[in-house]
C-alpha cells in the first residue's frame, strides 16, 4: 500500500517532535507500506525568514523571497531523513525540482500544474521513505516558486492524486475538523466525516486546519483523506464526498483574525467598475462588499485580507480625484466571523439566531454578508471570540449544529 502523509510545522517544530513523527512514519513503513511524506517548515521558520527578508529590504524581490522561504521546507525534509536514517531506515529527501513538482510562475501564490512522479516511484521501488518539501514548485524557467502559506496540504493532496495513493493523511496540531476552533472553545465538537464542499467553505472562511486549495484538488481528483493529530492518538476526521447536502444544517463557525475593512467615499458612478477591475488586476481579493448609490457619487466598503491593506491604500491613492474624491478609510483591527452551512438556505431560524446573539451581546457589525451557505460579519476581534462562543452554544441548543459527529466528541 502507498501512503502519503503530511506533517505541519508544529508537528516537526523541534528535534523531539521530528523523532516522534519519524516513529509514526517508521511504524507504517515497517508494515510493508511505501511511504511518501510531505514536510512543512519547522514551527515559526517561515515567519522568521520573512523577518530576515524585512531586515534587508522593505519590498524584497518576489523571486528572491521564494528562494529564501523554500529553504524552510528543505530543512525539515532533510532533518526528517536524518532522523529516519538514525533509526536505521532508508530515507531520502527531495526538493520540488527533484520530486518533479511543476508550477505556474506567480511567486508567492503559484499553482501546481503537473507532477512527474518518476523519481519518487524509483525511490519507493528501492524501499526508501521519500521526504518531500511542501509549499513549493518549479516553473517552466526552472525558478523556485512557493504556493502560498499553508500550501503543504496542497502538495500532499496533489502527490496523492499523481501517485494514486491508497491512503492520504494530514497530521497537524489538532485532532481533526471541529465545529469551531477547539483551542478557544472547549465545547467544540469533532467531526467523524465531513464533505469536500463543507470543509472548503470552512477553510475559505478562515478555518486554519486546511489550505482551501488542497480541498479543491481533493474534490477534483476524488482524493479521500484524513486529518489527525501528530501527538494524540485519537479518531481522525475523514474528508470525502458522500454526505448529502441536508445532513447538516450548520457545518461550523470560523473567525479569520486577518481581516481589514476599506471604505471609499464619493466614487464617481461611471468608475465603480474601473475601481473593481483595478483591484482584480492587482490580485487583491475582495470578500464582503457594500455599494451605495447617490445622485452624483457612490460609496464602497469591502473586506480584504490584512496583508493587502497597505497595498490597496497605495494603489487607490494613485487614482484619487480621478476615480473618486472622498477619503480612503481603513480599519485593520477586525475579525471576520462566519457561520457556514447548507442549512442557511432553507432554515430561516439561523439568521434570526445570528441577529439575536449579536443584539444580546452588544456586538457592533462593521460589514455583513448573507448568502445561501454562509453569514459573515466583520467585528472587533474580542467580540468575535465572544460571539463565536454564544452562537456555538445557541446552535447546539437548537439542534442545528453538526448532528453527525465523532463518538469521541472532542
Amino acid at each position: 500500500m502507498l501512503i502519503v502523509q503530511k506533517y505541519g510545522g508544529t508537528s516537526v517544530a523541534n528535534a523531539e517532535k521530528i523523532f516522534c513523527a519519524a516513529d509514526k512514519i517508521a511504524q507504517d513503513y515497517l508494515k510493508n507500506n511505501d511511504m511518501v511524506v510531505v514536510l512543512s517548515a519547522q514551527g515559526n521558520t517561515t515567519d522568521m525568514l520573512l523577518e530576515k527578508a524585512g531586515e534587508i529590504s522593505s519590498d524584497p524581490s518576489k523571486r528572491e523571497l521564494d528562494a529564501l522561504l523554500a529553504t524552510g521546507e528543505q530543512q525539515s525534509a532533510a532533518l526528517m531523513a536524518m532522523a529516519l536514517l538514525e533509526r536505521g531506515l532508508p530515507a531520502i529527501s527531495l526538493n520540488a525540482r527533484q520530486a518533479g513538482i511543476f508550477s505556474t510562475s506567480e511567486h508567492g501564490c503559484a499553482k501546481i500544474i503537473s507532477i512527474n512522479p518518476d523519481r519518487i516511484k524509483a525511490e519507493t521501488q528501492k524501499r526508501k521513505i521519500v521526504l518531500i518539501t511542501g509549499f513549493q514548485g518549479i516553473d517552466e524557467h526552472g525558478e523556485i516558486t512557493t504556493l502560498g502559506r499553508g500550501a503543504s496540504d496542497t502538495t500532499a493532496i496533489a502527490l496523492a492524486a499523481a501517485l494514486s495513493a491508497d491512503l492520504c493523511e494530514i497530521y497537524t496540531d489538532v485532532e481533526g475538523i471541529f465545529t469551531t476552533d477547539p483551542r478557544t472553545n472547549k465545547d467544540a465538537l469533532k467531526y467523524k466525516e465531513i464533505s469536500y464542499n463543507e470543509i472548503l467553505e470552512l477553510s475559505s472562511m478562515g478555518a486554519s486546519v486546511l489550505h482551501s486549495r488542497s480541498v479543491e484538488l481533493a474534490k477534483k481528483f476524488g482524493v479521500e483523506f484524513s486529518v489527525k493529530s501528530s501527538t494524540i492518538a485519537s479518531e481522525p476526521t475523514l474528508i470525502k464526498d458522500t454526505l448529502g447536502i441536508e445532513k447538516k444544517i450548520i457545518s461550523g463557525i470560523t473567525a479569520d483574525k486577518n481581516a481589514c475593512k476599506v471604505s471609499i467615499n464619493k466614487v464617481k458612478p461611471e468608475y465603480v467598475s474601473v475601481v473593481m477591475n483595478l483591484l482584480a488586476k492587482n490580485k487583491i481579493a475582495i470578500d464582503i462588499i457594500t455599494h451605495s448609490s447617490g445622485d452624483s457619487s457612490d460609496s464602497l466598503s469591502f473586506s480584504i485580507s490584512e496583508k493587502d491593506c497597505y497595498k490597496i491604500v497605495q494603489l487607490l491613492s494613485k487614482h484619487k480625484n480621478e476615480y473618486f474624491e472622498g477619503e480612503i478609510i481603513t480599519n485593520k483591527n477586525l475579525s471576520k466571523l462566519s457561520v457556514v452551512g447548507p442549512g442557511i438556505a432553507y432554515d430561516t431560524n439561523i439568521a434570526a439566531i445570528f441577529y439575536e446573539i449579536f443584539l444580546a451581546e452588544g456586538i457592533k457589525i462593521h460589514l455583513l454578508s448573507l448568502s445561501a451557505i454562509k453569514i459573515s460579519a466583520l467585528v472587533a476581534p474580542e467580540e468575535a471570540a465572544r460571539a463565536t462562543l454564544a452562537l456555538h452554544t445557541k446552535f447546539m441548543e437548537a439542534g442545528i449544529l453538526a448532528p453527525q459527529l465523532s463518538q469521541e466528541g472532542r
